[in-house]
This record gives C-alpha cells, sequence and structure tokens, in this order.
C-alpha cells in the first residue's frame, strides 16, 4: 500500500527471524527432483487460494473503506496455505489416499496467487478513486457537473479491472530479469516470504502449526467479540463503540476506544511511528486546529458544526497537503537513489553487476551456492520476451477501444499518453520497490489525476476522467510491481517463472471478480458508505475527488485561508520528512510521518485510540517475552483482524436480508440519563 505501511520494514524483521545456522537451503534439496513448472500449479493450491482469497479481500476491503491503511497480510497466506495443504495431504495419506507431496514451489504458487487475488481489493481503488467518483464523494465536494460522476456498478468495475490489471502483468514481463538477475535487488517483503516457506518446509512446521493454533484461536474470540459487540448496535450511536472512555467532550470530537479487534490487530502490524504519527494527527485536528477553525463560523466558512461542509474542507486540503507533500518528498528521494544507483551499476560494470549485453547475462563470478542453483534455474525455463510485448500491444489497443466508452470524458488519446509513460513509470516503482520496499504507486495515481484533470478542464468531465485516468496507472503499475516481487520469492524456492505468472494470471482474474463483489455487499449494506464521520468514512475517496476537483476546477470556490494552509501543510510536510533523514534513523524514530497525520484529519481519532492500543499490547508483550512477541504477535494480530473482518462480510449480508440487531445500548451523561429515565416513567 502507502510508504507508510509497506511491509519492508517487517518483512526485513522476517528475514532475520527466518534464518537458521545453517545458510545453504539448497543444499537440503540437492538430492531432490525439481517438479516441472507444470506440476507445480496443481487444482488443491488454487481451490485453497479461492477460499483464502475471499476473506482477505473482505479484510483488505474494510480497512480501505475506514482508514485507508493497510498493513502487510502476504506472510500469513504463506503459512496458511502451508498448513492447510499440509493438513489435508497428512489426513489423506492415513487414509490410504496417495497424494503427491506438498512443496515449497506449491505453497509460492498459493501465496502468488492469494496476494495477486486480495491485492485487486488493496489497489483496485474502491476506498479511494472508484468511490471517488460516486454521488458519494460527489456531495462532499460539492460539484455540480453532471459529467463528473459515475456511481458503481459490478459490470464496469469488473470490466476495467481486467483491462488495466493485465497490461500491469504484461508491462512486468520484460523487466523480471533485469531486476531478479542482473541488478540482483533485494524485494525485502519477496524475500522475507521465501525465507518463511524455505523454512516451514525444512525445519519450521512445528513453529507453523503453533502460529495457526494461535491464529485460529484469536480468530475465532475476534469473530465471537464482533458477533456480541454487533447485536447491541440497532443505531451506528449504539454499542460499545460509543463508550466515552474519554468524557463525552472528547467522545464529540470522536476520541474514544470502540473496542475494535481490527484495528487492535492493525496496531500491533503497524510500526510504532505509524501510530504514533497517527495519534498526533488526530490530536492536531480533532482537539486543537478544529476547534480553533470551528470558532471562525461565519468569517472563514458557514456552517454548523465539525461536521458541515466547509469546516470538512479545510481539514480535507490539509490531509491532502500533507500526503501530497510526503509523497514529493519520498518520490524525489527514492528517484535520486534508483537513478544514483543505476549510474553506479553502468559505470562499474562487472560479472556481478553488469546490464545484459546482447541477450547474454553475465556469469557471476562471486555467488553462493544458493544463488548459483537458483539462477541456473530462472534462467533455464523463461518466458519469451515476446509473449509481454504481444500481450502489453494488445491489451492496450483495446484497453484504449473500451475505457472511453466506460468514462466517456477519458478519451482514446489521453489513455494512449498515459500508456506512453506507463511502462517507465512501471520500471521506477517495480525497481524502488526491490531497492527500498517503498512503491509508490499511490502518489503516481495523485499525480495523474491532477494532471489529467487540469488537460480535461471542468467543463468537460476533468473530476471523472482523472480519478478513471488514476485508475489506469494505480493498477498497472501496482500489479508489475507485485508480479516482479512474486518472481522474486519464486528465485528463491526454485519455483519457475512459468507457473508464477500463470498463478498470477489466474490470481488476478479471482481478484478481479471477488474484489468487486465484496465491495458490492459493503456498498449496498452500509448506510453511510463514504460519508465523513460514519461508520465507512473511505477518507481517500474523498481526498482523491478533492484533488481532481482542485486541478480542474481551481481554488475560486475553496473557503478562506483554504490555499495558504494547502502550501503551508504541504510545505511542513517535506521539511518533517528532510529532518527525519537529516538527523537519522536514531531520533529520526521520535519524528512523526506526515502521510500518517494527514489521513487522521479525515478519518478520526477513534481508529488512533484502537492502533496505539494495539501498539501498547506490542510493547508490554516485548519486554515481557521478546522471542515470543517476535514470533506470535503478526499471528495474533491476523486472527483479530481476519476474524472481525469474517463477521463484517457476514453482518453486511445479514443487512442486506433485511437482518437487525435487536438492541441498543448506549452510553449517556448522567444528567441526560436521569431525564431519560424521568421520561421512561412518565410514557
Amino acid at each position: 500500500m502507502e510508504r507508510v505501511l509497506s511491509d519492508g520494514d517487517e518483512g526485513q524483521r522476517n528475514v532475520a527471524a527466518t534464518r537458521g545456522a545453517d545458510e545453504s537451503v539448497e543444499r537440503l534439496y540437492e538430492s531432490e527432483e525439481l517438479p516441472s513448472w507444470q506440476k507445480q500449479l496443481t487444482l488443491r493450491a488454487f481451490i485453497v487460494s479461492f477460499f483464502l482469497a475471499l476473506p482477505f479481500a473482505v479484510v483488505m476491503m474494510k480497512l480501505k473503506l475506514t482508514t485507508g491503511i493497510v498493513p502487510p497480510l502476504n506472510i500469513l497466506a504463506g503459512l496458511l496455505g502451508f498448513f492447510f495443504i499440509k493438513s489435508a495431504t497428512s489426513f489423506l495419506e492415513k487414509c490410504g489416499f496417495a497424494m503427491q507431496p506438498f512443496t515449497r514451489q506449491e505453497n509460492c504458487i498459493i501465496q502468488a496467487c492469494v496476494i495477486a487475488s486480495s491485492g485487486i481489493a488493496c489497489n483496485g481503488g474502491f476506498g479511494s478513486y472508484l468511490l471517488g467518483m460516486s454521488e458519494v464523494a460527489k456531495q462532499t465536494s460539492k460539484d455540480d457537473n453532471p459529467n463528473d460522476t459515475k456511481n458503481p456498478q459490478l459490470s464496469w468495475m469488473i470490466g476495467f479491472l481486467f483491462l488495466v490489471t493485465f497490461l500491469g502483468l504484461f508491462t512486468a514481463l520484460p523487466l523480471r530479469k533485469i531486476m531478479i538477475i542482473d541488478y540482483r535487488l533485494t524485494y525485502p517483503s519477496g524475500t522475507a516470504i521465501a525465507h518463511l516457506i524455505n523454512n516451514f518446509h525444512t525445519r519450521g512446521e512445528n513453529l507453523a502449526k503453533k502460529q495457526l493454533k494461535t491464529l485460529r484461536k484469536y480468530f475465532t474470540f475476534s469473530f465471537i467479540w464482533a458477533t456480541f459487540q454487533w447485536v447491541s448496535t440497532s443505531e451506528y450511536a449504539c454499542g460499545l463503540h460509543g463508550f466515552p472512555i474519554f468524557g463525552s467532550k472528547a467522545y464529540n470530537k470522536s476520541f474514544y476506544f470502540d473496542f475494535s479487534a481490527t484495528y487492535v490487530g492493525v496496531g500491533m502490524i503497524c510500526p510504532y511511528l505509524t501510530n504514533i504519527s497517527f495519534l498526533i494527527g488526530a490530536i492536531l485536528w480533532w482537539g486543537i486546529m478544529g476547534p480553533l477553525i470551528e470558532k471562525r463560523k461565519g468569517d472563514w466558512y458557514h456552517g454548523e458544526s465539525l461536521d458541515s461542509h466547509n469546516l470538512n474542507v479545510y481539514a480535507i486540503t490539509i490531509a491532502t497537503a500533507m500526503i501530497l507533500g510526503d509523497g514529493f518528498y519520498n518520490f524525489g528521494k527514492i528517484l535520486s537513489h534508483v537513478l544514483l544507483d543505476l549510474y553506479h551499476r553502468i559505470r562499474n560494470r562487472n560479472a556481478a553487476q553488469a546490464l545484459p549485453v546482447g541477450g547474454r547475462s553475465p556469469t557471476p563470478l562471486a555467488l553462493s551456492y544458493d544463488d548459483q542453483r537458483r539462477t541456473l534455474f530462472f534462467l533455464k525455463e523463461q518466458i519469451p520476451t515476446w509473449v509481454g510485448i504481444v500481450g502489453y500491444f494488445t491489451l492496450r489497443l483495446v484497453a484504449a477501444t473500451i475505457i472511453p466508452h466506460i468514462f466517456t470524458p477519458l478519451k482514446w488519446y489521453y489513455i494512449v499518453v498515459i500508456f506512453l509513460f506507463a511502462p517507465a513509470v512501471a520500471f521506477c516503482n517495480a525497481y524502488g520497490s526491490g531497492l527500498m520496499a517503498w512503491p509508490l504507486s499511490d502518489f503516481h495515481g495523485k499525480f495523474v489525476i491532477y494532471a489529467v484533470s487540469a488537460w480535461v478542464g471542468a467543463s468537460h468531465g476533468g473530476v471523472l476522467a482523472g480519478l478513471a485516468a488514476c485508475g489506469v496507472m494505480t493498477n498497472c503499475v501496482s500489479a508489475s510491481a507485485d508480479l516482479i516481487q512474486d518472481f522474486k520469492t519464486g528465485y528463491m524456492t526454485l519455483a519457475s517463472p512459468r507457473s508464477i505468472l500463470v498463478s498470477q494470471i489466474i490470481g488476478t482474474a479471482m481478484g478481479c471478480v471477488i474484489s468487486p463483489c465484496v465491495f458490492w455487499i459493503f456498498y449496498k449494506s452500509s448506510d453511510g458508505l463514504g460519508v465523513y464521520g460514519s461508520q465507512y468514512p473511505a477518507p481517500l475517496a474523498t481526498l482523491y475527488r478533492y484533488v481532481a476537483v482542485l486541478a480542474a476546477e481551481g481554488n475560486s470556490s475553496l473557503p478562506k485561508f483554504c490555499v495558504a494552509f494547502f502550501f503551508g501543510f504541504f510545505s511542513v510536510a517535506i521539511v518533517i520528512n528532510g529532518i527525519r533523514d537529516a538527523v537519522g534513523p536514531r531520533w529520526g524514530r521520535f519524528i512523526p510521518i506526515p502521510f500518517a497525520m494527514g489521513i487522521s484529519f479525515i478519518a478520526g481519532a477513534n481508529y488512533a485510540v484502537d492502533m496505539c492500543v494495539g501498539s501498547l499490547i506490542l510493547f508490554i508483550w516485548e519486554r515481557v517475552n521478546k522471542v515470543e512477541a517476535d514470533a506470535f504477535a503478526p499471528t495474533v494480530a491476523s486472527g483479530l483482524i481476519c476474524g472481525d473482518g469474517m463477521w463484517t462480510l457476514v453482518s453486511a449480508m445479514l443487512n442486506m436480508g433485511g437482518v437487525k440487531p435487536p438492541l441498543c445500548m448506549r452510553f449517556l451523561p448522567r444528567n441526560v440519563s436521569g431525564k431519560v429515565d424521568k421520561f421512561l416513567r412518565e410514557h
């Protein structure tokens, strides 16, 4: 997802944790026959992938529609895939059935398929540009052009996602050898998953069983807890999430703990700095700036409270400025790293680092036994280059023909221009992901919104065109980076590049159907989806539409000082990032992250409180038993997130069926409670 929650830090911790004393993994498999790429693709692997992809999509969709912050869950996919297949195989063998052995290559196929499918729920724009096109987001921005709205429908969402996501897969194919073999990029998350899979299939089976037992326990607890909470929420303000733990005044400013297992789990996975930054941003807006600006009602803006449209615009303006400033700084930082690294690699050519010349790859001089064996098998079953080229240009032609019929303001020539830049942007994004684990597809998307919306203009549907163009670019470059990362995992587990590609294609096809269907359930069953202050505020949808409106219409309709706030906080975000890099990691870990601060301006302080509770639990656990915390904290957090997420799907389906919670539990101040009791006695 975003730079703040990149799985690189998590991946690096897991890489360190999964390396044993014997560094040579491939010697353990030296005597085993490597299955062909066709045998790596098994029916059972894709059946398990489908049943894992569904809950993953639900969890990611819920997170996208609440705060927009999604923690890394890809390692959980590898763990669940291992245990489900391993358990089923062992059971059937005991029953007398001859079963094909479960290999690490098959485990890698499951992980790649699940992440490809559920990744569309994260990167498909359901909580950002797609919802930003709808009537809901339009009401938030108050723009009146009928050409700037397109409400979600399953048919066009599925078709659009098929076009732009598969385009990204074919864009990545020519880059696989350059990134993995020639440049030897790390891809921390892909490397971490590969180490875990290798470990599961060598000496880590007992640990995997313990982790799954823990996962099952906390999944069950979270599901039952969510069910208990649902029973008492016949209205939105009812239930435990309405408990004013910090007092009534703080509750009115969204400062309360809503007992959400999902965000306690998210807080346990996300870095401490992310959670603290989220809380600092909440305090800054909901506790300080919001109330101060509210006093300027009638002078700066017209409205009644923090929920009024014009005051909401201030929050969106500042959040947008901080997020764009953070993205702008890190884009420049990563681009400079990429260009500098490329310069040194080209300048200092040697057998290990040279660019491919004449179609030949240099022979590594100082590779370990593992890397020599992995390189040999990776190059043995290559995918013909023409497959990527033909696939890319064919889909490019189809997309340029069909997408203008889905989004009328986005003419074919705008799409052609986007496709001219897409391969270069995909290369930079994939290279940055491999070098520093910081994908910037979201920043590229926001930049495309601004460029295309301004180019098309407000009178010709520039808002809708910019949001649609964002979807084209974001899905293309994120799918490319994900595929290269899976090639890295396959490289380290000796999974064939061909089987990885087939797994990605099947997983992507699953995701293009599963994710829109899951979103449709949320969209049809949730009252106030995308509305400021609701259960699912979808802050990124509001933010993305705001960027498009600002680019297309200019700033003339904004309340007083909005432009000053925008440039001021844009600069503040750049300065904060610069200071954090200047002081180094020792002191930089105490400087907040502007992106996380900006999100809390729109999402609400209660999510920050939940996540900080998760951080506190992890902090205490690490002080009591750090080894146990390192091994089981991500599993506990994943159980809490997935259990609550599954109940969200169940409750949404109950709501669509007309089944409502039977009770309403409310918490009232003492004086109000007395009045209510008196009223009930009299009536």
